[in-house]
């Protein structure tokens, strides 16, 4: 019985749909100037120790990208994106990845580096390959593309398999079939994906082709085991014993240097450990870069191969080691083509497209995979629409290979700052979990996102896990920890019994028992607040004695947000947020309240709305900088100042929209660790400690910051703790230098974290 009758009468479509992807994806870090980047491999990349995600291949130029394996190609891309804008980020900023799978501009080789690792196994392994086929050849780049069935999938085709050798066995025929049929038909891959026409002479020399290649990559130029032929996919013991035979013949110097096209993946290193665990994923390696996508593969590209790969099994048709032959010779022909020449084998190429429209047919896959095949017809009928053939015109209208490679490479860097504060892939993320995020990444901490909608990470290094929720919700603080926060009326007894000053005021449980003593407040400038709320929401600040109308009003919007509302005594001074990690003040904030100054000439609407197209400001905690809203305690604060939103502002003359100074009202972030006094950094480090907490925004009312706490004079009020308190307005600012905190919370939860 064939496969896809298996599948059908055991009505498993839905679960050969599915599968695991990932990609590897390589490329050189270029000079401003269009040369192979001569410098180290950056230290803010963490240690190749332990990095899951950021390595090096054969150069300490040549990065290598690798997402972890995902469920959907739409979560491949995720990471793929994320890792794209960390290393863009990371790099020099006069460094860039080389879009194209040909080098940029080489040095002769001596003067390419060899990796630089404490492993010297790892060194020796690839002075050998430099050796064996010299330095320049290991300077190509491509892409791997990881496949593997989803476990369910396996698990249902194999539920009659009565031990774990016969599962195996039947395991590995699965992938030995995709495998067989894939190298028989990758020349269709390489018509339509070949994306390697030209190098520069500093890498081909004397063998400088006088025409256009679909692929130099695959071609007799490009980086290959010229015995590849020797490893027969028939089964899985011929595979293995094949592969162990060329290393034991000294054709191999390690069994990774088999660069089949199609390689089998098991559990552990040796190859002979398929044959008693069978194969996890195949690792399929023919593909070049893409350079007109900034990932170097796009989405339509991982659709296509996985349809592909279906199609490889679901047909019932099988190849053997002759057919895989031919399939070799025919990939080597594709590739030397013109780009603008039909291929040679243009019948068979429409014949197996016609079959990959069935397979998606018969598999009911979606639009999008039906789209891609239909363009790859397309691009059979007409050659110039293939991605080599489009390289080539625009390398004529660029001038050259390098200065393409240039322009496009910067191109994809600069998106990656066009929003610093964002990680793509993962944008909509809670802005502090993006940091965390784009930190875990860098350092190569081991992340799950275990929750996108809870912001819930898991990380793992050297064997420790830690959970993180919010970007610094961690186990580090107790589950009481953030109630008592949470709640401001604890809080400030807890402040108040260790020996802190702090706001006084009364707590209310309704609106009719507030407005009752009214008189209590009228004389006196107050601060209005729910209870329990955070990001300043449902705040109400009266500098001067609030109206018997604006009080209620204030009372209102606070029971919105709480049934219990604190109306606290206002403190003169200034407010500032004191970030605590780990019992020490590692930031201090100035939150200017949200406000606009007038040019002579336009409302206070307009200015506004013009503020709000400052590229840090946005929506729903999803920028540095939250837009200024025109509300209805933005409306009450400007009739508390005699304006209204259609107002005009003198030049230079300033209207507050809002009295607290939090950021996610529309404040100013203003940076003042370095200027703040040493001695209300202690402060709030005391105040962290007094209420057991580790992660923690303490805000304080200071009158002047340059004069030290004293004994005798307070001179300051504590207002409030913040748990899980925001770190991307320390990061991204109005004024002054960002500090980086994620890190900081990093390095509380891993202390022994290398870092290069």
């Amino acid at each position: 019985m064939t496969i896809k009758r298996t599948i059908i009468e055991n009505d498993l479509q839905e679960l050969f749909k599915e599968g695991s992807f990932g990609l590897e994806k390589e490329g050189l870090r270029s000079s401003a100037e269009g040369y192979l980047a001569l410098t180290p491999h950056p230290k803010s990349f963490g240690s190749r120790n332990h990095h899951p995600y950021i390595q090096t291949d054969f150069s300490e130029s040549q990065l290598e990208l690798v997402t972890p394996p995902q469920d959907t190609i739409e979560d491949q891309y995720k990471w793929l994106e994320a890792l794209h804008d960390v290393v863009n980020r990371t790099l020099d900023e006069s460094e860039f990845v080389w879009p194209f799978s040909m080098p940029n501009l080489l040095p002769d080789e001596g003067n390419i580096p060899i990796i630089k690792v404490d492993d010297v196994s790892e060194i020796e392994y690839r002075q050998k390959l430099a050796e064996k086929y010299g330095k320049k050849k290991q300077m190509i780049s491509g892409v791997h593309f990881n496949f593997s069935f989803s476990e369910a999938f396996i698990s249902a085709m194999g539920k009659d398999m009565t031990t774990s050798q016969e599962f195996n066995a039947w395991c590995n025929d699965l992938y030995l079939k995709m495998s067989r049929n894939y190298l028989r038909y990758q020349w269709i891959l390489t018509y339509l994906f070949g994306a390697s026409p030209v190098g520069d002479v500093s890498f081909l020399g004397d063998e400088e082709p006088k025409n256009y290649f679909r692929s130099i990559r695959n071609s007799s130029i490009g980086y290959h085991n010229n015995f590849s032929h020797r490893v027969s996919y028939e089964n899985i013991k011929k595979y293995v014993t094949d592969i162990e035979a060329l290393v034991r013949d000294k054709d191999l110097i390690e069994e990774r240097e088999y660069y089949g096209s199609s390689r089998l993946r098991g559990k552990g290193k040796a190859v002979c450990n398929l044959i008693n665990s069978g194969t996890s994923y195949v690792e399929f390696r023919s593909f070049d870069l893409n350079p007109f996508e900034k990932l170097g593969f796009s989405v339509e590209q991982s659709l296509f191969t996985h349809l592909f790969l279906l199609t490889m099994v679901w047909m019932d048709s099988d190849s053997t080691d002759e057919d895989i032959e031919k399939g070799s010779e025919m990939n080597e022909h594709t590739a030397m083509e013109n780009p603008f020449d039909y291929s040679r084998y243009l019948d068979e190429g429409l014949s197996l497209l016609n079959q990959m429209m069935e397979t998606a047919e018969d598999l009911n896959l979606s639009n999008e995979y039906i789209d891609t095949v239909k363009n790859a017809i397309d691009e059979f009928h007409h050659p110039e629409k293939t991605l080599a053939a489009r390289i080539v015109r625009e390398i004529e209208r660029e001038g050259s290979f390098i200065k393409l490679g240039i322009r496009l490479g910067q191109e994809y860097k600069q998106l990656s700052y066009v929003k610093p504060f964002l990680l793509s892939g993962f944008d909509t993320l809670e802005m502090s979990t993006q940091l965390l995020l784009s930190d875990c990444l860098q350092l190569g901490i081991d992340t799950t996102i275990l929750d996108e909608t809870d912001q819930f990470l898991k990380l793992k290094y050297a064997g420790q896990v830690e959970y993180v929720r919010n970007g610094n919700m961690t186990a580090k603080d107790t589950y009481i920890s953030h109630w008592i926060m949470a709640n401001k009326t604890v809080t400030k007894k807890i402040v108040k019994d260790a020996g802190f000053t702090v706001a006084e005021g009364r707590e209310y449980i309704n609106l009719e028992q507030a407005l009752n003593q009214y008189a209590y407040f009228k004389n006196s400038p107050i601060v209005i607040k729910p209870k329990s709320t955070n990001y300043g929401i449902g705040i109400s600040i009266f500098k001067k004695p609030a109206s018997f109308e604006a009080f209620k009003e204030a009372l209102k919007l606070a029971f919105e947000e709480d049934s219990e509302v604190l109306i606290e005594e206002f403190a003169e001074g200034t407010e500032y947020r004191f970030f605590v990690i780990n019992g020490k003040t590692e930031a201090v904030l100035l939150r200017k309240p949200a406000n606009v100054v007038g040019d002579g000439k336009s409302t206070v609407r307009e200015l506004i709305a013009r503020k709000n197209q400052h590229p840090y400001r946005g929506e729903k905690h999803r920028a540095p900088l939250e837009k200024i809203k025109t509300g209805k305690i933005e409306e009450l604060m400007l009739k508390e100042q005699g304006y209204t939103f259609e107002t005009v502002l003198e030049k230079g003359e300033q209207a507050l929209l809002r009295e607290n100074s939090n950021i996610s009202t529309g404040g100013d972030s203003i940076d003042l660790t370095d200027e703040m006094d040493e001695s209300y950094k202690q402060l709030a480090a005391r105040i962290a400690k007094a209420l057991d907490v580790k992660v923690t925004g303490i805000d304080l009312i200071i009158p002047d910051r340059t004069k030290p706490v004293s004994k005798r004079e307070d001179r300051y009020v504590f207002i409030e703790a913040n748990f899980n308190p925001a770190m991307h307005m320390h990061a991204f600012l109005q004024a002054g230098t960002g500090v980086n905190l994620t890190k900081k919370i990093i390095r509380m939860l891993y202390p022994t974290i290398e870092t290069s």
